[in-house]
């Protein structure tokens, strides 16, 4: 009977970012964060481009195990198939030293084999270093000489023209070099790691920077509880150096900090004075020449957008943020005010863009000005639209120079009250300007959820009521803009 493993690539990869976060995962699971849809989306993901990326080594033999918590199947299967003379192994797994490691694609060559894992990301990263670090340690450890290994990853650059080219979409590099300063520490960090895993108790490791490097801890609920809702963590524009500094000196409640010290500039000192004194700063003769520099009628506009790693339409790169929804409040010298909306087509076949953009012209006329909140994010993705289609590169061009940006008073703190807790995203201004209206009465509070959620539909992996979530999204998009007019208002009502 085969040996139980200590450690797996992942578990290990762990115990680098914080032992504590492996001790956890290890013994008290039940600690962990919920995962969210938008992290669940991502792993999906990931898993759908590892098995896309298994084509470029066609016709292989399968070590998958036949469930989770039958990995070490897998290490028989491996051994069996390389003595059976396969040279194309996928999820090979092989175990050395209490570490169990699988690999994405296994690939013997002229000149030996080769190891190949794919990551769904644009770029290699430092972790895939070490994660690679750890797959070749182990697998020349089982005697198999390895010529290579690489990462196979998203070439970002590429652009889907007809069906997908899975030789421009994914990039092969190789990581050989990278990995070979990493190894000499690989055996000492593996029995560090037993050790700790075989203590009584949990790690005394406090909280850090190492929360969030290189990824969000995912039982940071647990660690981080002894921290109020509100702390100096959340002063805006506060790096994370200067955050954890003033941790480690005691000072967690805006009450602890020294408001004659250095370290905080002129916008955080008004955050915190805002919070200790319960008090408003309102700038009105900036508003007044904000307010005033806005041109009638007022349309008010918000785009919701989607996003994956396998481009779906043709003529768009992967990750490539692309259109599909739109929400547009109009708003006359009267204050009289009509809406207007386009949801695109769940449909892979069909790319919303084109009718998006139509639509979008005939709809923001040709007066007046077009308010967004964050002006970057739709100019960028007008922009996108122009390069699609030059044709109506004039008209877009026109739209764009009409734009102004809601969230400038709100980010210069011209207008800032404590409610708003240093954001000046239009989920925290809105509840803190206008307290009956909020968010948390929608399906869909936020616009990752709806970008989410509209990808799964397209892709044809959405489990739901497909009209009613589709209700959800044009309500979510359109408390977008209706709140922009509220907030509007509350800065008119200044003057």
């Amino acid at each position: 009977m085969m040996e139980k493993y200590a450690l797996s690539k992942s578990t290990f990869i762990r115990g680098l970012q914080c032992k504590k976060k492996l001790y956890l995962y290890k013994h008290h699971y039940n600690l962990k964060d919920n995962i969210s849809p938008q992290s669940q989306a991502i792993f999906n993901q990931g898993s759908k481009v590892g098995i896309l990326a298994q084509d470029l080594f066609p016709n292989g033999a399968d070590a998958s195990p036949s469930s989770h918590f039958k990995i070490q199947e897998s290490v028989v299967k491996t051994k069996e198939f390389i003595e059976n003379g396969e040279t194309i192994i996928y999820e090979a797994t092989f175990q050395f030293n209490g570490v169990l490691v699988a690999l994405d694609v296994l690939v013997k060559q002229k000149d030996g084999w080769k190891a190949y894992e794919v990551k769904s990301s644009s770029r290699v990263s430092d972790t895939n270093i070490k994660d690679a670090a750890i797959q070749y340690y182990t697998i020349i450890n089982c005697g198999i000489k390895l010529k290579d290994i690489s990462i196979i990853h998203i070439n970002s650059q590429y652009v889907k023209d007809g069906d997908i080219n899975i030789q421009k979409l994914f990039t092969i590099e190789s990581v050989s070099n990278r990995i070979q300063q990493l190894l000499p520490e690989i055996p000492k960090q593996i029995e560090e790691f037993k050790k700790v895993l075989l203590n009584k108790s949990v790690p005394d490791i406090g909280i850090g920077e190492h929360c969030s490097k290189p990824y969000n801890c995912d039982f940071k609920g647990h660690c981080w509880k002894h921290i109020p809702e509100y702390s100096i963590f959340d002063i805006s524009g506060l790096r994370n150096p200067k955050k954890f500094k003033l941790y480690e000196n005691g000072v967690i409640n805006f009450e602890q900090i020294d408001l004659h010290s250095s370290y905080l500039n002129p916008n955080q000192l008004l955050q915190v004075n805002s919070e200790l004194e319960n008090k408003s700063f309102i700038d009105k003769p900036k508003i007044k020449d904000f307010i005033e520099d806005l041109n009638y009628p007022l349309y008010f506009l918000d785009f919701e957008t989607m996003s994956t790693a396998v481009p779906i339409f043709n003529y768009s790169r992967p990750y490539q943020q692309l259109v599909f929804q739109y929400s547009l409040h109009i708003l006359n010298v009267d204050n009289q005010i009509t809406h207007h909306q386009y949801l695109a087509e769940s449909n892979p076949n069909i790319d919303p863009r084109k009718t998006f953009t139509k639509r979008l012209i005939k709809e923001c006329g040709n007066t007046g000005d077009i308010i967004v909140y964050n002006i970057s994010f739709e100019r960028g993705k007008l922009e996108d639209l122009i390069n699609l289609y030059p044709e109506y590169k004039t008209k877009l061009n026109k739209v764009i120079a009409r734009l102004k940006d809601l969230a400038v008073p709100f980010k210069k703190k011209w207008y800032y009250v404590p409610e708003m807790k240093g954001n000046y995203t239009i989920k925290a201004v809105l509840p803190a300007l206008v307290p009956n209206m909020s968010y948390l009465d929608l399906e869909i509070k936020e616009g990752e959820t709806a970008s989410t959620t509209f990808g799964l539909m397209v892709n044809g992996q959405f489990k739901g009521d497909y009209n009613k979530t589709r209700e959800a999204l044009l309500e979510y998009c359109k408390r977008d803009t209706l709140a922009m007019v509220e907030i509007y208002s509350v800065l008119k009502k200044i003057l």
